[in-house]
């Protein structure tokens, strides 16, 4: 063997152990980031989809070099709905969980998917960060295996209606076919609110409404704009019967695997990315009830505390509210 060859393998060997160690002062090697993969059923252009961005990059910022954030949009590593139980087996780190998926494993959460029982974002916020939430939550992870984190705003749901009219209380409604996904809790819903409740596929209300097979719709403004149901409708009513939020959630075997100090910071980047889809949604909402109004659509606000009395007593006397915690209700209307 030759000196230079001699030479040769003892670089080599000092090499293999520098890189085998992590020297003090070093930052971590690649291979010990943490992995957390993000599994959403939104479209890039979705402010539910832009929000991961924010979290991964305040991760970045807070713990450099401790996680590696993978963010999969479009369904494209899980399908919506079933990324919890994916979550559940540590088959995935983080998601945004919605009320509705959570109902079906916690039916205590059923209060959140009934009309009227949110007012509006600021009070979703309100009631998810205060003493409420802290109970709903830990409900979820000892019964899901996972924990919400922050808390969504997804939209708020109005009735839109092929003819205007005056629409004051629920009684207005009456006789109305109005269009609603084809669930019983959604038929219910409808029927609460005082209108005749029709089940119909999403992709045949446009059609519904141009031919008068159904005499309105509901759904969060950005749906109506989307799907173009101005052209075929006269009036929105602001009735803000439902709303909506999703909750960034993460599995508890990731949450296991972390050190205090980065729980915070994982918590904390995922408040951060709901303020950004909050603030942003609540923004569009609102200029999009100017640009209906420059469509020439009738743009009215009924008696909400009527229909949210009437809603809310229909909702009590039915089959769903068995499954909520007592006096739940009442501290939630206790929220200002």
């Amino acid at each position: 063997m030759t000196i230079h060859s001699m030479t040769r393998r003892k670089v080599l060997g000092a090499t293999a152990a520098l890189g085998a160690a992590v020297l003090p002062g070093l930052p971590a090697l690649a291979q010990s980031k943490m992995v957390l993969r993000v599994s959403t059923p939104a479209v890039p252009d979705d402010w539910h989809a832009k929000m991961w961005t924010v979290f991964k990059e305040n991760l970045e910022k807070s713990a450099p070099g401790e996680f590696d954030v993978q963010i999969n949009l479009s369904a494209s590593l899980f399908k919506q709905g079933t990324e919890p139980a994916a979550m559940a087996r540590g088959n995935l780190e983080l998601s945004s969980i919605s009320a509705f998926d959570i109902a079906k494993l916690v039916p205590e959460f059923s209060i959140f998917t009934a009309g009227y029982i949110v007012h509006d974002p600021a009070q979703q916020q309100k009631i998810f960060n205060g003493p409420i939430g802290t109970e709903m939550f830990k409900m979820v992870s000892d019964k899901m295996d996972v924990t919400p984190l922050s808390t969504v705003y997804l939209g708020t749901r109005q009735v839109n209606l092929r003819d205007a009219r005056p629409v004051k209380v629920p009684a207005d409604l009456k006789g109305v076919k109005l269009r609603m996904p084809g669930s019983k809790e959604w038929l219910f819903l409808g029927e609460a609110l005082g209108a005749t409740p029709t089940p119909l596929a999403f992709g045949e209300v446009y059609l519904g409404l141009k031919s008068g097979t159904i005499d309105g719709q509901d759904n969060p403004l950005p749906t109506v704009r989307a799907a173009k149901f101005y052209e075929v409708t006269k009036q929105i009513v602001l009735t803000s019967h439902l709303v909506d939020g999703i909750f960034i959630s993460i599995s508890n075997k990731a949450l296991a695997g972390m050190s205090a100090a980065q729980k915070q910071k994982v918590t904390v980047a995922a408040q951060a990315a709901a303020a950004y889809n909050n603030e942003n949604r609540i923004k569009e909402e609102a200029q999009i009830v100017e640009f209906f109004k420059k469509e020439g659509m009738q743009v009215t606000t009924p008696d909400v505390d009527a229909f949210r009395k009437s809603v809310q007593t229909a909702y009590l006397n039915s089959e769903y509210a068995k499954e909520w915690p007592k006096g739940l209700l009442d501290r939630i209307n206790a929220v200002k």
